[in-house]
């Protein structure tokens, strides 16, 4: 996946989020739909989080070399995937 399709599944999921609190907050959903709703947020808030993660560590590969940056090429650990 390219950083981009990174960015825009991170919005897209945050969009999805809100959208879901927003739902939630009204009040007007059943409790199967409640629950339901409340599940597919935890799922999205743990992707969201995952991003977030991968683009700290990514960060902090951020090295100085004799007055310039060099990010060097970040290895996720597969274990720490969410998936």
């Amino acid at each position: 996946m390219s950083e981009t399709d990174s960015i825009i599944d991170f919005e897209s999921s945050l969009q999805q989020l809100e959208e879901i609190v927003n739902k939630m907050e009204q009040g007007q959903l059943s409790l199967e739909q409640s629950l339901d709703a409340f599940e597919q947020g935890v799922k999205l808030t743990r992707e969201c989080q995952s991003t977030l993660k991968n683009a700290e560590q990514r960060v902090s590969t951020l090295i100085k070399k004799e007055d310039e940056y060099a990010l060097s090429t970040f290895q996720q650990d597969p274990s720490s995937q969410d998936d």
